[in-house]
């Protein structure tokens, strides 16, 4: 099982997101067969094997063993991935887009430089599962109160100055090897009802891989 699918077809994304399908791939994160799912969701069988068979078409779920049970052919199946994303890739031209309104404070500025990370990760990770190699990323998550939109206001002037100060140092075009690399800055409010784990509040979180 992968860590994490990437749909990036109209075709895989209507097949995955109908709420029977995504039910489905949630209960086959272990292995199971048509059999065991009717019986834990009051679903009948015939009904959740149609469902099951285009899941295993598009490759949203993947073939364990076979086995028979007196006259009953059993397949056991499980999802290919423990959480899908869908790339907005799958939206085509009505995916936001990086232009050239660069306006820092808009949402639609925000949403669209998010769009294209998960666009640009998502080929990374499809593109290093077909040549065996690792994507080479980081992110870092945190959270801080302002007292007043000044504050907030003066925090992303100075985030902004410290950033661009590290892009001029580390930035180098004449290195042969080099590779270039992405860097996201955003903030956000938080919506009222997304509730944070106490021991996630205020704490940085980054993971870091192999390079492609």
């Amino acid at each position: 099982m992968q860590d994490i699918g990437v749909i990036d077809s109209a075709e895989v994304a209507t097949a995955a997101l109908a709420p029977i399908r995504t039910r489905l791939l949630a209960e086959l994160s272990e292995p199971g067969s048509a059999t065991t799912l009717a019986a834990r969701l009051g679903i009948p069988r015939q009904k959740l094997n149609y469902h099951l068979r285009q899941l295993e078409k598009h490759g949203l779920v993947d073939l364990v063993e076979e086995r028979r049970r007196g006259n009953v052919h059993e397949r056991i199946l499980r999802a290919s991935s423990s959480s899908y994303v869908v790339s907005p890739e799958v939206m085509g031209r009505v995916q936001p887009v990086v232009g050239a309104d660069r306006d820092q404070a808009s949402p639609r500025w925000l949403l669209a430089l998010s769009s294209r990370m998960v666009r640009e990760v998502g080929e990374l990770i499809v593109g290093a599962r077909r040549t065996g190699k690792r994507v080479g990323t980081f992110g870092l998550d945190g959270e801080v109160r302002f007292a007043t939109p000044a504050d907030r206001a003066a925090f992303a002037d100075e985030l902004t100055d410290a950033v661009t100060r590290l892009v001029s140092k580390y930035h180098d075009d004449s290195s042969d090897g080099g590779r270039r690399h992405r860097i996201i800055v955003g903030m956000h409010a938080v919506p009222p009802d997304s509730a944070v784990p106490p021991e996630s509040a205020h704490t940085p979180e980054s993971e870091e891989k192999d390079d492609v």
